[in-house]
């Protein structure tokens, strides 16, 4: 067996600069660190595999044990044994992904990803792992990248090997169902379509589009129904109108069965199961998967920018209103140099915020907003180190010169000396990060692992290695910085409207996004100039980094439970001081929470505004002095909200109160500045009118929420007041804003109550607000929907280009302060969540976004589902009411043990242990910030839904959810877009056209037009088509109308309208809303929160 990994803790009890030694053990790398397998030969059911012996480095906080195996068919796996976890998790990493897509089918490894799920030979039913996780606590999903796709699930710990068992059969015997092959083209192209209009995915293949010739990164990685549609070119196998999508799956199964290879995939394993229990489950489980033979980590070591991508300038079109610059630099693999980390110890000092960094240099001359330098892994075997720019409007005009900038910093690096203790207060600021980093949720830990197994360390660093610094090569640093010069370089310039900086065209288009850009060479001018050496006297290296805490001891008192709820601590009219001492993290650090409430944060949309300007006014003053905070493990949010300001900061306890005192101090004492709140007006209004070109779905959960929370202003309300705010009406604000406040604090973590309470005296002596009024306090309500009512608000998607429409449905249930109520929705809400997905978006092919949940605000609980569609909103609802009226079948013939694993599954959620310190903080606070302080509401619910029966749950859905239900209370909200999508043929109306044909005496190819008309292709395609036959055979038989038939193909289209596209009757009692102002007005409000019991004010006072 191997060694524990105890023995390889990694310790750094004294927080010097400390340089992480590897255990003497561990190789330099993995190639020479065969030695340490051993060979385990079969024993009953489990397969002969390998184990690797030595101990796995870990930190001394880390509980959990570790080994790593190697199964005979060269699938390696890491087991996680995790004896108090309640919720166990796997990851499969395969390292093939969309550079690996045949070239005549882009997006075929991301369409595999998609297939994948849907059925086993031994699970063949579709939804079989969805459904099982679902009714287990479990969620599930899977990604696609340049190199690798990675699959991953978590589930409750009891269900961790039925799930493995309905997960490994992925991965050795999927079915590819043909039923499921065209569904899930719609799914990958229904994906692509929500992606058309995001600047992100724009600009992305963009710069895809623009490497080198031929090259694997040049790829559309997302693939469409277009890609996916693979003929074969043999007629004689071609029966049918499935054609298409038998070739393709054909084709899928060809190139996961020569890609999908043992030895590509990295599984890991997180369960409370021993080591040797995991070992069998892994073993067994996944040595069915076979070995194809294949190069275990394909690299691709040639970079995508050649000759002709370097010393480029690219400008491109943007949707959303932005202006951004981003420099990138060609870089080979990174991975081999892990000891190091040459690129990431450039971006610490290129992306500096402090004292003379570019950050601030730009910043002061209020050219840019944010900065940031970073190392990105492009593919394995090829990387980039890319500067990007978030910048304003003065900043764009001056964009060569921001640009320039960029060079001379660079050009300060190389002829500056980097002393030793630079690299030393990176190493200590990584030890101290692996130190004492907390859990996280197992998805998130196994995921991690599973996409570092590839990389080059020894095993025994499989978890360190990535995460620390190991050795100071100056030479590989300089040899890695000489490469970012201006010849190498390539620059994106990013906006909506180039013409302010002189850029009028000619525009080329990129052909999958249709993104409009030029491409040419950087000026020899600008060359000349980026080639010299630094001469801006502001940039200057940064010094030592003094938020390097030099205490970090914990005390550690045992306890023999851990206490589920802060204790009050404080209680005046100005302030109420909550606190909790760590008794189970056991972590030198602390959360500190904060909330000042303020009538006059949101008294009017003006009111708002500013308060919201101001906030961010503070953030853009703190930046400068954040910044090494943010680096030694510091961190902190101020931001405002109708209520009033809040303030999070969180970190090591020893520099806690140091970064708090400053902040305190900022937001008393801020200047406001003429120069800087333009800059900031500017920032704010762009993203305020870049709401209405987000994604719709996301419109209609706005447009809801708005309609339905008391306190909100729309955007557009808010558009209307920014421009005319000046920096004296501002500061007369702030005046007003900070001069009552009733703060509610929580500080939860390695810090004393004594200490809680200083905290909050300095807010307090800081700040120095008087109490507001109890009569004045800004209260959080909901508006209700009135009972027995069937709304529709209708309106328009802003963004003239976006073809998707969508939905939000919305049930109200009741009070969420109902135990009872509460505990019988969220089951019900549970087990509609699954169905929904199933049927709706797997089986009806809706959208790509398809997701049913509660609602929750003040007072408030209800049911919603979400969609997003090329369909008619109207067609949408009336499919959400059909599954609605399937789902009464659903709970009507749910049997009895069905429903007990499902009230099981909620169960296991809501008692599922803490994984970290934040994850406490937050559930408390959601309790002192709501008002309702249920700190056992988990608790106490789990109980309580012991006893709901299935008949309460039926009787709840009848009453609330079903559109039968004469009192039922429903809002839904329909974006339909300016353009929706081009008309499609039905079948029907295919049909009738075919004879229609006929009777005209065309010859028809029976195959061929079954063929091109399945799946209700656009009308426009199948017109051009039947123009250029007809307009031949009119040739030969001059009595065809060509005119004729094509005007009846129109009228047939019209008349047999495709799935989504006709006319929908819906339900003769639905209202719609034609003031959505006015409408919102008349509903009534709910109660405010209150506390859920008075006891709860009598908790007993910390001791701690």
């Amino acid at each position: 067996m191997p060694a524990t990994a105890h023995d390889s803790t990694l310790r750094t009890s004294d927080l010097g600069f400390v340089s992480p030694v590897p255990p003497t053990h561990v190789q330099s790398n993995k190639e020479n660190d065969t030695e340490h397998w051993q060979s385990v030969p079969a024993c009953g059911a489990t397969p002969s595999h390998h184990v690797y012996t030595a101990p796995i480095q870990k930190s001394e906080q880390d509980d959990r044990a570790y080994r790593v195996v190697r199964l005979e068919n060269g699938l390696e796996a890491v087991l996680v044994h995790d004896a108090g976890t309640d919720k166990a998790a796997a990851s499969m990493d395969v390292a093939v992904g969309h550079l690996s897509d045949p070239d005549d089918i882009p997006g075929l490894a991301h369409f595999c990803e998609h297939l994948l799920f849907l059925g086993t030979e031994q699970y063949p039913k579709e939804n079989e792992y969805s459904e099982y996780l679902a009714k287990n606590s479990g969620i599930y999903n899977a990604s696609t990248a340049a190199s690798n796709t990675n699959y991953y699930f978590s589930v409750s710990s009891t269900a961790f090997a039925g799930a493995l068992e309905r997960f490994a059969g992925f991965f050795h015997s999927p079915l590819f169902s043909p039923s499921c092959t065209l569904r899930e083209m719609n799914a990958v192209d229904s994906e692509n379509k929500k992606n058309l209009q995001s600047d992100m995915w724009r600009i992305f293949q963009l710069n895809k589009h623009l490497s080198r010739p031929g090259h694997a990164w040049n790829k559309f990685g997302t693939g469409n129904k277009a890609t996916l549609s693979v003929s074969s070119t043999d007629s004689e196998t071609e029966a049918n109108a499935d054609m298409v999508g038998r070739e393709t799956r054909r084709r899928l199964i060809e190139w996961w069965s020569k890609e999908y290879c043992a030895s590509r995939m990295s599984l890991v394993l997180i369960g409370k199961e021993s080591l040797d229990e995991l070992t069998q489950l892994a073993a067994t489980l996944f040595s069915p998967i076979l070995n194809r033979g294949q190069d275990p980590a394909p690299l691709i070591l040639e970079h995508p920018f050649g000759p002709d991508e370097r010393g480029t300038i690219i400008h491109a079109k943007t949707i959303m209103d932005l202006y951004a610059l981003k420099l990138s630099f060609p870089l080979p693999y990174q991975v081999p140099h892990w000891r190091v980390k040459p690129a990431r110890f450039l971006a610490h000092f290129v992306g500096h915020e402090g004292p003379g960094s570019l950050h601030a240099y730009l910043k002061n001359k209020g050219w840019i907003t944010t900065l940031g330098a970073f190392e990105e892994s492009l593919g394995r075997g090829f990387a980039v180190f890319k500067v990007t720019i978030d910048m304003t409007k003065e900043g764009f005009q001056n964009y060569r010169q921001a640009l320039l900038a960029c060079y001379k910093y660079l050009s300060l690096l190389r002829t500056s000396a980097f002393p030793a203790w630079f690299q030393q207060e990176i190493q200590t600021l990584d030890a101290m990060r692996f130190r004492f980093a907390e859990k996280t949720p197992p998805i998130q830990y196994a995921t991690w692992i599973a996409k570092h197994v590839k990389h080059p360390t020894p095993r025994a660093l499989v978890l360190s290695g990535p995460q620390l610094t190991w050795d100071w090569d100056e030479q590989l640093v300089r040899e890695t910085l000489a490469g970012f010069v201006v010849e190498n370089g390539r620059v994106v310039v990013i906006s909506k409207d180039h013409a302010a900086i002189g850029i009028t065209g000619p525009w080329a288009t990129e052909p999958w996004y249709g993104t409009e850009y030029t491409v040419g060479k950087l000026e020899d001018d600008f060359v000349s100039l980026a080639r010299e050496s630094n001469d801006i006297p502001e940039l200057f290296l940064p010094g030592p980094n003094e938020f390097i805490p030099s205490n970090v001891e914990v005390e550690k008192t045992e306890v023999s439970q851990p206490l589920k709820c802060p204790s009050l601590i404080k209680r005046t009219p100005l302030t109420e001081v909550w606190h909790k001492k760590d008794d189970q993290f056991w972590v030198p650090r602390a959360q500190v929470m904060i909330e000042a409430r303020t009538p006059a944060s949101g008294a009017s949309a003006r009111a708002s505004v500013m308060t919201r300007l101001y906030a961010d006014l503070v953030e853009d003053a703190l930046s400068e002095y954040t910044y090494n905070a943010e680096r030694a493990g510091l961190s902190y949010n101020f931001g405002s909200t109708l209520m009033g300001l809040y303030i999070s900061l969180s970190g090591y306890t020893d520099k806690l109160p140091l970064i708090t005192q400053h902040v305190l101090e900022k937001i008393k004492n801020l200047e406001i500045k003429k120069d800087r709140l333009a800059v900031i007006k500017e920032q704010v209004k762009r993203q305020w009118e870049n709401v209405f070109l987000g994604q719709p779905y996301q419109l209609s959960e706005y447009y809801g929420k708005y309609l339905l929370a008391d306190r909100q202003f729309t955007v557009s309300e808010k558009l209307a007041e920014i421009e005319g705010i000046t920096v004296e009406e501002l500061r007369e604000h702030t005046k007003t804003l900070l001069s009552q406040f009733k703060y509610l604090v929580l500080v939860n973590g390695n810090l004393r109550k004594e200490d809680a309470i200083r905290i909050a005296s300095m807010s307090e002596d800081i700040l120095s607000a008087q109490p507001v009024p109890e009569s004045e306090l800004p209260q959080e309500l909901s508006r209700l929907l009135p009972k027995a009512c069937n709304y529709i608000w209708e309106l328009q998607v802003p963004n003239p280009n976006e073809t998707n429409a969508s939905i939000s449905y919305y049930c109200h249930v009741g009070s969420i302060s109902n135990a009872r109520l509460r505990t019988t929705f969220r089951l019900m809400a549970q087990i509609t969540a699954e169905p929904a997905f199933n049927v709706l978006r797997t089986q009806e092919q809706l959208g790509y976004i398809v997701h049913s949940s509660e609602w929750q605000s003040v007072e408030s609980i209800g049911l919603r589902i979400v969609v997003q569609s090329e369909k008619d909103p109207k067609y949408l609802e009336s499919r959400i009411e059909a599954f609605l009226v399937h789902m009464r079948d659903v709970f009507d013939t749910m049997d009895g043990t069905q429903f007990e694993e499902q009230k099981k599954g909620l169960i296991h959620k809501w008692t599922e242990k803490l994984k970290n310190m934040n994850e406490e903080s937050m559930r408390f606070w959601s309790q002192i910030e709501s008002g309702y302080l249920d700190f056992s509401r988990r608790e106490r619910d789990a109980a309580l839904l012991e006893k709901v029966t299935k008949a309460d749950v039926l009787a709840m859905f009848k009453e609330f959810i079903d559109p039968a239900s004469p009192n039922r209370s429903k809002l839904s909200i329909h974006m339909r877009p300016k353009n929706p999508p081009a008309r499609k043929l039905s079948l029907a109306a295919a049909e009738a056209f075919l004879v229609a044909l006929r009777s005209a005496g065309v010859t028809v190819d029976d195959e061929a037009f079954s063929a091109q008309t399945a799946d209700e292709p656009p009308v426009a395609a199948v017109k051009a088509h039947w123009e250029g036959v007809l307009c031949d055979a009119k040739a030969e038989r001059p009595e065809i109308s060509v005119e004729a038939l094509l005007t009846e193909l129109e009228e047939l289209a019209l008349r047999h309208p495709a799935v989504g596209q006709g006319d929908v009757e819906l339900s003769p009692n639905v209202a719609f809303i034609a003031d959505g102002a006015a409408f919102r007005e008349s509903l009534a409000l709910s109660g405010p929160a209150k506390p859920v019991e008075d006891s709860v004010l009598d908790v007993p006072l910390s001791k701690f």
